[in-house]
């Protein structure tokens, strides 16, 4: 059986004026684990994040949003995965996905960044790309030019409310990538939307 997961990054930019933004779909996701779970985000400064453990059925994972920008991501996720000696096998990166319609969420290890800037930047900065994605779909705008004013604005309400429903139904399956039944999680969501 795979390694568990035992670190969940969830990708966003700080400050308020982003908090809603498509791009901060995997701080949305993590927020909702850290309520669901009773755990609290505290600021790490030698992880150049916020970080927050939690347990679900009786395993704990650690939760963390890196500090930094969308593009300097590998800082913060480098720093926490070289102190706690994680493979990256074990971790599961939460992240935006243009080439997903708005409330599909998909679940695969490995890979390229395909133009994810935080992505791009972990890769860098772990040597490596063998760790866990969980992708949230946003739809892209249908002009490549748009990407960027579209990822860091507000999506539609209809989006939104698909995009919420989306994370919500996810938490579901976490504790099973806690345990390392990756067939199971993955089953429960390519085959339900």
């Amino acid at each position: 059986m795979p390694s568990p997961i035992r670190l969940i990054v969830g990708l966003g930019n700080p400050g308020a004026e982003y908090a809603e933004s498509r791009h901060n779909a995997g701080f949305r996701f993590v927020d909702h684990l850290s309520r669901l779970y009773g755990g609290s985000f505290t600021r790490e400064t030698k992880f150049h994040g916020h970080t927050c453990r939690i347990r679900i059925g009786g395993v704990a994972c650690w939760l963390l949003k890196p500090a930094t920008f969308m593009n300097r991501s590998g800082q913060s996720v480098s720093a926490l995965v070289s102190y706690y000696r994680l493979p990256p096998e074990e971790m599961l990166v939460v992240h935006d996905e243009l080439d997903l319609a708005p409330g599909v969420v998909r679940l695969k290890q490995g890979g390229g960044h395909a133009g994810h800037n935080g992505l791009r930047d972990i890769v860098s900065a772990i040597g490596g790309r063998d760790f866990w994605r969980l992708r949230i779909g946003i739809g892209h705008p249908g002009d490549s030019r748009e990407v960027v004013s579209y990822v860091l604005g507000r999506p539609a309400r209809c989006d939104t409310a698909e995009i919420e429903a989306a994370l919500v139904k996810t938490t579901e399956i976490i504790g099973k990538l806690l345990l390392g039944d990756f067939q199971y999680a993955m089953h429960q969501l390519h085959t339900t939307g």
